[in-house]
């Protein structure tokens, strides 16, 4: 049967506060993920640097954890770890790992050689020239990840409707329920997921011109 009403912005102004509840939740989900999902991808990007033969393995399993579709993924935790804020972010943070790792690994990776023997030279230590050469270096690819992860992390979000933690991803599943009557709530929750990730996108695009003024282009004077 073909929706009666495509939009009802009546319904969307009478849900204002659920509108409000469900970016708010969308958000935190998003920030629990990458924050923690940043936390484990530099402790483990660190043990692959500082050891390589465990880089292969450590990305062997995270590119694993990858593929698993994010429903299979959620559904398998949920025996364990119930319909709770931790099935959700234990699927979010798994997708994260890979393209996180890989980043610091290939900034670390890309930085001149040249640049650690002169700070060698200079008597730094193995861990301030990580934190005080290496990673700041590093940090535009390392940003480029934390990008790709975002805008992944907002859509896979939105499949935790299923298990009850979905943030804007409930109005797309409520919508599909109601479909017969209006499609309002698909799109509405549509929209937000789209505009939420283009949001943080540009956030962090701001963020990372803050943190690294040296790849802004140069105005020729």
């Amino acid at each position: 049967m073909i929706a009666r009403a495509f939009i009802d912005w009546g319904w969307i102004f009478d849900h204002l506060d659920d509108v409000r509840d469900k970016v708010v939740e969308h958000l935190v989900l998003t920030g629990i993920a990458l924050g923690v999902g940043l936390a484990l991808s530099l402790a483990l990007a660190i043990v692959g640097l500082r050891f390589p033969r465990t880089y292969p393995p450590i990305t062997w399993v995270t590119g694993t954890l990858y593929t698993i579709p994010s429903l299979a993924l959620f559904a398998f935790f949920v025996p364990i770890t119930g319909f709770s804020i931790l099935t959700a972010e234990i699927g979010l943070v798994s997708y994260t790992l890979l393209i996180l790792i890989r980043n610091i690994v290939a900034g670390i990776q890309g930085i001149d050689p040249a640049v650690r023997e002169s700070a060698l030279g200079m008597g730094y230590g193995r861990r301030r020239l990580f934190v005080e050469i290496e990673l700041p270096l590093a940090l535009p690819v390392i940003l480029a990840g934390i990008r790709i992860a975002a805008v992944t992390t907002v859509g896979l979000v939105t499949v935790t409707a299923l298990i009850g933690q979905g943030g804007v991803g409930f109005f797309i599943l409520s919508g599909l329920r109601r479909f017969s009557e209006t499609a309002t709530e698909i799109v509405l929750g549509t929209a937000l997921s789209v505009l939420l990730a283009v949001g943080i996108d540009l956030v962090i695009v701001l963020v990372g011109r803050i943190l690294v003024p040296w790849t802004r282009p140069r105005v020729a004077a």
